[in-house]
């Protein structure tokens, strides 16, 4: 083999394993591709909607009411072990007290303005305060949302990051807009 043809293979292999390598750092603590296998987030995000979910920011600020997360759900949740991540929106913060009466997520006995929710709940929820490290979610599709009002709060250590920019179908392509 030509020392010159060997040049052009290790330039090759270099630049390949270079790429690898940056992919892998990328997806593991910059942003990472997520899929949405079930109707939970209607009508903010459909079924078979992919999106871009960054792990930055929550590095170097905090969670928000509103924002929509995805993370490794609690051991409470006793999800089937192939739905290893989950997606819900932010209702409540640690301290704060979250309660559902008459169709209406209250939050330290204010109503939340939610224009995102497909319908009102029709389950009602007793006060609950959320502990210290800890958040509640809930799906947007309120009635058909298995969420913190069914198995507690969530870890924020659990919280692989912020959803926040749809990229399929590329008909719907959108940033996600946290309230």
């Amino acid at each position: 083999m030509k020392p010159e043809t060997k040049k052009n293979i290790f330039e090759w292999v270099r630049t390949i394993v270079i790429a690898v390598v940056l992919v892998f750092l990328f997806r593991h603590f910059v942003a990472e591709a997520f899929y949405i296998p079930s109707q939970s987030m209607e009508p903010t995000l459909k079924v078979g909607d992919r999106l871009y979910v960054e792990k930055v920011s929550y590095k170097f600020g905090d969670i928000k009411r509103g924002d929509i997360v995805v993370f490794t759900p609690p051991p409470s949740a006793k999800v089937p072990a192939d739905e290893d991540h989950l997606i819900k929106r932010v209702i409540a913060l640690p301290g704060e007290t979250v309660k559902v009466e008459d169709g209406i997520v209250y939050v330290n006995d204010k109503a939340l303005d939610e224009p995102y929710e497909a319908e009102k709940p029709t389950m009602e929820y007793k006060p609950f305060t959320v502990p210290d490290g800890q958040i509640f979610v809930m799906g947007d599709n309120r009635n058909n949302s298995y969420d913190s009002r069914y198995w507690g709060t969530l870890p924020i250590e659990n919280v692989v990051g912020k959803a926040f920019v749809r990229y399929y179908p590329f008909s719907q392509m959108s940033g996600l807009y946290n309230k």
